[in-house]
């Protein structure tokens, strides 16, 4: 996990700005926090958090207590930047999901948006689940927003969207060698990740003991097709790059 923790944190505040990008503001964004749901009077521990988009949010719709985690420093430095600016009670913590300790209260909702992407093996991706299985109360629901395993890297480019998505030379045995670029305004930021393969997935989440994994399709919001028309998003739609997932410790 040592290369995530590097690529992050060479990207620091620049990272809250991949959420204006057209796929993740009317795609990702949207979907992760209707598949998430009411968070009222609950806690919620946000893993690969970032720099606490997600828990700042979760926070605004009423969570009791939100925690995020992520491996990059300097990402979880903003996080608490903005905490400070605009105090809303969120809680960070720089740590490798792989590795965190038990937290002492279990919590009601895990949410990991693109945290596996970066898991260096199949043992990597075996601790995490794990480690969040453990982190959350018997019951809890585990939402995972991730690359599509069965994203076909031949089809039409998605620069229009925001992004790229390309393989790279390789094979894994737990994932897909890939690289991501977000084409943000002025300038670009690549990523090489490993995207875990459906059955990485479906495997270690179930030996970790979660329950009714269920792959979502990842659907535009209305103010999406509004902004950009129909047509815009048949590529995507005819071969989505990104899924939700979800399923119960």
């Amino acid at each position: 996990m040592a290369n995530a923790r590097e690529q992050y944190d060479r990207i620091g505040e620049a990272f809250e700005g991949f959420k204006a990008l057209p796929i993740i503001q009317y795609g990702e964004v949207p979907g992760v926090l209707a598949e998430v749901g009411d968070v009222t009077g609950k806690s919620v521990i946000d893993f690969g958090g970032g720099t606490g988009f997600y828990a700042r949010e979760f926070k605004r719709r009423g969570a009791a207590d939100v925690f995020c985690i992520d491996i990059s420093g300097e990402m979880i430095a903003v996080g608490e930047k903005i905490e400070q600016a605009q105090p809303l009670g969120v809680r960070y913590a720089v740590g490798d999901v792989a590795e965190l300790a038990e937290p002492g209260e279990p919590f009601d909702i895990a949410v990991a948006v693109q945290l596996f992407n970066y898991a260096d093996d199949m043992t990597a991706v075996e601790k995490m689940c794990r480690t969040i299985h453990a982190s959350v109360k018997p019951g809890a629901p585990f939402v995972l927003f991730a690359q599509n395993p069965d994203y076909r890297f031949d089809g039409p480019p998605l620069d229009k969207y925001g992004f790229r998505c390309e393989a790279r030379e390789g094979d894994s045995e737990h994932g897909i060698p890939t690289r991501i670029t977000a084409l943000l305004p002025g300038q670009e930021v690549s990523f090489d990740a490993t995207p875990p393969k459906r059955e990485t997935y479906e495997r270690c989440l179930a030996e970790a003991g979660f329950t009714d994994v269920t792959w979502i399709s990842l659907p535009i919001s209305p103010a999406g097709i509004e902004k950009f028309g129909s047509d815009f998003w048949q590529d995507f739609y005819a071969n989505p790059p990104l899924t939700l997932l979800r399923c119960r410790a």
